[in-house]
């Protein structure tokens, strides 16, 4: 089962895959973005990948030095070295492949973008956030390929959680 999960930015899609992951007997693996927040305001995203728990920058207001996107500077070492190869492990050792997101940062990457297209063929479970508008192929090719597609919004956050784990689960 592949599942995309979509939603407008804050809307819960990373603590839906957290939710998730929590709740399956599958062995996951992948990577998770969040965001690092200070004193309130939001400096940077982190990349966690899934099986390790080894952590590091997709993106930071102050540490990194990639190309900008808005207050935001892309780590695209950490981005290639620890999310894309996440992913690549997952494609071997897991029994699911978490990618959350694809998004335009995480889109900067050619190897990303080939660790995420190599897990749409892979024929294992899959669980990947989605950006909602962006116009780049493979975030076009997801929307469009998975098995199911489920559009989060604050009223069907709750509801959207368990059919995913009912989905993963059955």
């Amino acid at each position: 089962m592949r599942i995309g999960i979509t939603g407008h930015p804050g809307v819960g899609k990373t603590t839906l895959v957290k939710r998730v992951l929590a709740a399956v007997p599958l062995r996951p693996g992948g990577m998770i973005t969040e965001e690092i927040r200070k004193c309130g305001y939001r400096v940077g995203f982190l990349l966690r990948d899934v099986a390790t728990g080894r952590e590091g920058l997709l993106a930071h207001r102050h540490h990194c030095d990639g190309p900008r996107f808005g207050k935001y500077r892309l780590c695209l070492r950490d981005l290639e070295e620890l999310g894309a190869a996440a992913i690549e492990r997952a494609i071997v050792e897991a029994e699911l492949i978490v990618i959350d997101e694809v998004g335009p940062m995480e889109l900067q990457s050619a190897r990303f973008i080939a660790a995420v297209e190599k897990a749409l063929a892979s024929g294992k479970h899959l669980l990947v956030t989605v950006h909602r508008a962006s116009n780049h192929r493979l975030a076009y090719r997801i929307r469009h390929e998975v098995d199911r597609l489920i559009r989060l919004t604050p009223s069907n956050r709750e509801e959207k959680v368990q059919e995913v784990i009912r989905l993963l689960s059955g």
